[in-house]
């Protein structure tokens, strides 16, 4: 009786451990925190448009042919029908058309983006918008838009996109332009806009999850109406970030 206890107690133990190992074989292929949200893919094509203080390399949706530089570094940016990037929560709405100029950052440094953005705002323009994108890849990203609302109210807007996107209504803008910005000390990302470049209202703050390479970029979008485009200007990314994250300053 000893002799068969002893035996049954070796093979549970030799059992044991395969599945321990065979679990953490599992574990190395598979980490749990690994996901497709971590590999920054931009579905475009390579572009060379550099200004002062920003280099545009990536055109995604044909952007590059749909801008035109004018005077004094601003950016006329078209979009067409129906543009947009967003992915309802409810899964019936999945929409990556809009085009977007990227530059590639590295996210294991500070950051900040800046813009001064001028959307066209029509009676059908609902959801139009000039937009500044952090991008990872098409179910990974974040947008910061001055935005025409359902009341026809020039609003700004932060969307964050996990495979789903949620949608954030912020303060209403009476004047036609705003200053946008995004800024990262590589643990925090918040969005600020200002009327005047001086005093900056923050919107959003969140833990900066993203990849080590990430996407800074602008966009037009025209989810409802037939075409729109958007005026930006003083674009400029630099290394470093907001010192205070309340302010924006």
């Amino acid at each position: 009786m000893k002799t068969n206890l002893y035996t049954v107690s070796i093979f549970l133990c030799l059992i044991f451990s395969a599945c321990n190992k065979n679990n953490k074989d599992m574990a190395v292929e598979n980490p749990p925190e690994k996901t497709v949200k971590d590999s920054a893919k931009v579905n475009g094509q390579p572009c060379d448009i550099k200004l002062s203080a920003i280099h545009f390399t990536k055109a995604v949706n044909g952007a590059d042919t749909l801008i035109t530089k004018e005077a004094n570094e601003k950016i006329v940016f078209k979009a067409g029908e129906k543009s947009d990037y967003f992915s309802d929560p409810d899964g019936k709405l999945s929409n990556t058309t809009a085009p977007m100029l990227l530059s590639q950052v590295d996210n294991t440094k500070p950051f900040t983006l800046t813009a001064k953005v001028t959307p066209q705002f029509t009676e059908k323009g609902l959801y139009n918008a000039g937009v500044l994108y952090i991008y990872v890849n098409d179910s990974f990203y974040q947008k910061f838009c001055f935005e025409q609302d359902e009341r026809g109210n020039r609003r700004i807007v932060t969307v964050r996109t996990m495979e789903t996107s949620d949608d954030n209504n912020h303060d209403i803008v009476k004047q036609p332009f705003v200053y946008m910005k995004i800024s990262s000390d590589t643990k925090t990302v918040a969005s600020y806009y200002s009327l005047d470049k001086k005093n900056w209202q923050m919107v959003r703050l969140y833990k900066n999850n993203y990849p080590a390479q990430i996407w800074m970029g602008i966009s037009t979008q025209c989810p409802v109406d037939k075409g729109t485009q958007s005026i930006f200007e003083e674009i400029k990314l630099e290394d470093k970030s907001v010192s205070d994250f309340r302010l924006g300053i």
